[in-house]
């Protein structure tokens, strides 16, 4: 019998994590994570000590992302016979990591404030710092952040004024709110819930107005250019197979040579789709320019020697005129860490050709020099960007501001059920924090032109093979996101998580000292 209350308290921890994960994409139910995070906040108001509240919110985060990210062990079971043994390892060191991100927050909140109305809030501002640290800290992983419960509804419009962050301080604000009302109910004090739970009410009335109003504005005026995007849903565990790879690419070929009823200014292939490297194309890159009839942007590996004479290998796109010259090229920088490169052990990794998942080259990937404008022409200037990019909102703040986002990308190392949803959020997000539109080339979907605002004007579904012709929406105004990014978010957060530690520490000594004096 005593197992049964042990069960029921793991299960109580667990349950809001759960609850908090099914706001993310595919599922997009945004009430169930408010009341999740309202649950874990409950859970760190009622813990006996700092030590009692890390562990109870490491559970919760540790089911929420078990949930969120249970895509991550995808990517192993493509080559199962090699790879498959580390999938469940996987899945369980990201969820057990990201969790402690949670745990830390409901640790320092227990710690700074001594009522339970004090913790809330505390864990709140504290979960809000952690979610600002996790996209930076070891190059950084801002993915299932609160406030991404958000994409797709109007509140998500905030995000034009303070990026990601703000709509994680939305979805922070809410929950502590209503986790407030909670404690005050249960305190018998009606006054204090009923003020709790009307802030809450008040605030999400005012984003969801507010976002509606944006949406409602005049769209910005279209520049007059006609994309196609091809999607040509190469499996992933076939995409290297040499008796199938040049099939693949004909596939590409006869994809960009569809007939259409307006003549596209410019065609798209997602990341790696040119089975050939970009310095020993052989015909490839000719017999590509010939089937777009239009200027191509293409996704392929190129090699290169650096300063050493060593070659290196990059996971790049190339701009190709209509006889199949490279005008442009462009190097994927942020790499993703165990896909294609291993972090921090270098060359000890490389010497033993440990190069990561989705590197083909045994020393893995090379990263390129950083963010860059691509001019395209008639077609206007484009920031490029290659997978895992579109994730990082610092990615796209350049010195010259450019006219839309291309991203490229292969979502089908991501399997079929949440991953390639999340990116694909993620990625609108982007088109909404900087105020341009966003066209999506994937190799198995989902591929999208993506207005300023956001909003989906045309996609193609996931697994499904075809063209996406449309036209490229118009740009708005920088943001004020656009121009300041998550600076601002910075000092603030550092400055409220020093405050409440001083404030705890002038405390402590206070007690210290009078305890002192009354013995």
């Amino acid at each position: 019998m005593r197992a049964r209350p042990a069960l029921l308290r793991l299960l109580a921890c667990i349950a809001p994590g759960l609850l908090a994960g099914l706001g993310q994409a595919p599922w997009g139910a945004w009430p169930l994570a408010l009341a999740g995070l309202a649950g874990v906040a409950l859970l760190v108001a009622g813990a006996a000590g700092p030590r009692q509240a890390f562990w109870r919110v490491w559970l919760a985060g540790g089911a929420h992302f078990a949930l969120v990210m249970a895509w991550i062990v995808d990517p192993f079971l493509v080559d199962a016979a090699r790879d498959g043994w580390m999938a469940p390892f996987a899945l369980v060191l990201m969820a057990g990591g990201m969790g402690v991100f949670w745990a830390a927050a409901a640790a320092f909140a227990h710690r700074v404030a001594h009522t339970a109305p004090g913790r809330i809030w505390a864990f709140a501002l504290a979960m809000l710092a952690l979610e600002d640290l996790r996209g930076v800290m070891l190059t950084g992983f801002p993915w299932a952040l609160s406030g991404h419960v958000w994409i797709g509804t109007p509140p998500d419009q905030l995000a034009a004024l303070g990026g990601a962050l703000l709509l994680s301080a939305v979805s922070l604000g809410i929950s502590a709110a209503l986790a407030t009302a909670m404690i005050r109910a249960r305190a018998r004090a009606p006054l204090g819930a009923t003020l709790a739970l009307g802030a809450a009410m008040l605030v999400l009335l005012a984003a969801w107005g507010w976002g509606a109003a944006r949406l409602r504005e005049p769209a910005p005026a279209a520049p007059g250019v006609m994309v196609r995007v091809v999607q040509a849903n190469v499996p992933q565990d076939q995409k290297w197979d040499p008796d199938l790879m040049d099939g693949f690419f004909r596939r590409h070929l006869a994809l960009s040579a569809t007939p259409a009823e307006t003549r596209p200014d410019l065609v798209i292939w997602p990341e790696s789709a040119a089975p050939f490297y970009l310095d020993r194309p052989g015909n490839g890159l000719r017999m590509a320019a010939e089937a777009a009839g239009a200027p191509l942007v293409l996704g392929l590996d190129r090699r290169a020697p650096d300063d050493q004479g060593i070659r290196r290998y990059y996971n790049a796109l190339a701009v190709l005129d209509p006889q199949g010259t490279p005008v442009a090229v462009y190097d994927k920088h942020h790499l993703v860490p165990f896909g294609e490169y291993i972090p921090l052990l270098g060359r000890w990794a490389e010497d033993r050709g440990w190069s990561g998942l989705a590197a083909q080259a045994l020393a893995g990937y090379t990263p390129g020099p950083g963010p860059a404008v691509l001019d395209l022409g008639p077609a206007g200037q484009v920031l490029p960007l290659i997978c895992y990019e579109a994730v990082f909102a610092r990615d796209l703040r350049t010195p010259d501001r450019p006219d839309w986002i291309l991203q490229l990308t292969n979502d089908a190392w991501f399997g079929t059920h949440s991953g390639p949803y999340q990116h694909f959020a993620q990625a609108r997000l982007r088109a909404i924090e900087t105020g341009l539109p966003l066209v999506r080339a994937a190799n198995t979907g989902i591929s999208a032109v993506v207005d300023a605002r956001g909003r989906v004007q045309a996609s193609l579904s996931l697994d499904m093979m075809g063209v996406l012709d449309a036209p490229l929406p118009g740009a708005r105004a920088a943001t004020p996101y656009a121009r300041l990014g998550d600076g601002p978010w910075h000092g603030i957060l550092a400055g409220g998580v020093l405050l409440l530690g001083l404030i705890a520490a002038v405390r402590r000594r206070k007690a210290i000292d009078a305890r002192g004096t009354t013995g």
